[in-house]
């Protein structure tokens, strides 16, 4: 039987251990001595003082005071904090603004300290802090602070540089050290994918700063920082990496958006037009538009008109190019009327108000012979997910770094597919001859629990699949799955909420429902037409709520 990882009480140190070995072996080349001399004096630091420091490494801010640590497997705190001190890692006279000490103390504490400077002392810590921040504008350490305080703090002064590691080994910040806890308790379990001693995410040093510099922009544009200085920041750097690129080009339409809500149409264009992330260019036009530069606004929409970049920027100009044209005194121009979908218009009574309209409309429609399930993008992306689990998870440069992906790190790349061209092109055959009802319901099994960015395990039952499996043809299926490969960012979205099968003539419908006052969405309307055009069996039901009593 294999030992429970999380049965040894330095677990945590063991993880953190892993990640500096994997560092040692992937990116020598990356790291600064700074950080190669924190791992040569991390092992060479007492078993205890590895894991205090670790333990405060995982915690939440970087103050501690030594009272509230606690720990059975290393003992006495302040004889594991001695090297840690000693080295640096650790201070003990670190400066505390008004904020950091309120963090740190309890309200008792901060009423004997500032006493005298708080008018309600039966008021928020809140605002307290406003008050007391304005009068003590300086940073002291805590005996400072507070002299009759008996009690160490403890500030951890490597939290950066844990930070650099950790963002080299999972090639982001939004993972964290939990990733292996989580994993050892097996409520996340991932494909294992072979890793050469080359896969990594940030190729180098410069490619780890710029990735900080990314997220310490992000951070300042949600604090509310000054826009400008961080738009002129981000338009000064140029980088080699496609991924940071796009990682830029992200954060710059974000910050557009921002400005556009706020009526700063001028930045905003500016922002638009020198933005390659996709939508951009529609928002551009848009706001031209909302500028009265008419003239512009179609000079633009028709030059993207000639090369839409997706399915949503043509449906997007559709709307807008028609409307420039009327507003330069040109001619009406007749919309495309759009496809007849067949309609279901139901009055039903709210009999249990917790129940959402979909699944008012499920126990509608469900009969024994032709079952209704709540699905929306979970079906066909799962069937998609089980068919092309080897294309979706072959161990391609650029696409695996570590042991915690949920997938490749490409698959919102241009080049996703085309990369992978050949290895869909095999498992999409199987839908020609048979072989995929067997594989799909072979890797249901075989695969059941792993981390997938397109399986949804929690909706998919043995039940629906086995009904999917039945009823519904294989042509579909490889229509569905050509157009998912075609945008997966815009395709994974935008499928009918429920779905009917009836088993015993193979045949099923898809239902998209839309509650009173509800209409459909661009990516709906889209999929709608995808299917009306494949004469995929589909319905939009229109739901009014009966009156209480009638």
């Amino acid at each position: 039987m294999t030992a429970n990882p999380l049965d040894d009480p330095f677990y945590y140190l063991n993880n953190f251990r892993q990640v500096l070995d994997w560092l040692e072996l992937r990116y020598a080349d990356v790291m600064d001595e700074t950080e190669h001399a924190f791992i040569r004096g991390f092992k060479a630091l007492p078993q205890a003082s590895q894991g205090l420091l670790v333990r405060l490494v995982m915690r939440k801010g970087v103050h501690f005071r030594a009272g509230k640590l606690g720990y059975a497997e290393i003992g006495d705190i302040g004889e594991a904090a001695q090297a840690l001190l000693e080295r640096g890692w650790l201070d003990e006279c670190a400066p505390l603004s008004m904020a950091e000490l309120f963090d740190v103390l309890l309200k008792d504490e901060i009423l004997d300290a500032f006493g005298p400077f708080i008018d309600r002392p039966k008021g928020k810590k809140a605002e307290w802090l406003a008050a007391l921040d304005e009068r003590f504008a300086e940073s002291r350490p805590l005996r400072g602070w507070c002299p009759e305080l008996d009690e160490r703090l403890f500030s951890l002064t490597v939290m950066g540089l844990c930070d650099r590691l950790r963002l080299m080994f999972f090639g982001n910040l939004h993972q964290d050290w939990s990733e292996f806890v989580l994993a050892d308790l097996g409520i996340y379990a991932y494909e294992k994918v072979e890793l050469d001693a080359d896969s990594r995410s940030l190729r180098s040093r410069a490619d780890v700063d710029a990735c900080l510099f990314l997220h310490a922009c992000q951070q300042r544009f949600e604090r509310g920082e000054p826009l400008q200085a961080i738009v002129g920041e981000l338009a000064a750097l140029a980088f080699d990496n496609p991924w940071l690129q796009r990682r830029r080009g992200k954060l710059l339409f974000q910050i557009a958006q921002h400005c556009e809500r706020l009526g700063e149409f001028a930045q905003a264009l500016g922002i638009y037009r020198d933005c390659a992330y996709p939508g951009a260019r529609l928002r551009m036009i848009r706001v031209l538009e909302r500028c009265g530069e008419y003239g512009l606004a179609l000079e633009a929409g028709d030059l993207a008109g000639q090369s839409p970049e997706s399915a949503a920027e043509a449906q997007g100009l559709q709307r807008v190019l028609p409307r420039l044209r009327r507003k330069l005194g040109g001619p009406p121009v007749k919309r495309a009327a759009a496809r007849p979908v067949e309609r279901l218009d139901l009055h039903l009574p709210r009999l249990d108000p917790a129940l959402s309209v979909e699944q008012c409309v499920q126990l509608h429609l469900h009969e024994d012979e032709g079952p209704v399930h709540y699905v929306e993008n979970s079906l066909i992306n799962s069937l998609f997910g089980l068919l092309c689990w080897p294309a979706i998870f072959a161990p391609l440069p650029g696409a695996f770094f570590h042991p915690f992906q949920r997938g490749p790190a490409d698959l919102h790349h241009e080049d996703f597919q085309p990369r992978r061209a050949e290895l869909f092109r095999a498992c999409l055959a199987e839908l020609d001859d048979g072989r995929y009802i067997d594989t799909i319901r072979t890797r249901f099994v075989a695969k059941w629990g792993l981390q997938s960015p397109f399986v949804f395990w929690g909706a998919l039952t043995e039940e629906l699949l086995e009904q999917a499996l039945a009823c519904l043809p294989a042509e579909h299926l490889r229509h569905w799955f050509d157009r998912l490969l075609l945008d997966i960012k815009a395709n994974r979205a935008g499928m009918p909420d429920l779905i009917q099968f009836w088993p015993g003539q193979q045949t099923y419908r898809m239902i998209e429902v839309k509650g009173p006052g509800d209409r459909l969405q661009d990516n709906q309307l889209r999929w709608l037409e995808f299917c009306d055009l494949h004469r995929m069996p589909v319905a939009v039901c229109y739901v009014q709520w009966q009156e209480p009593g009638l």
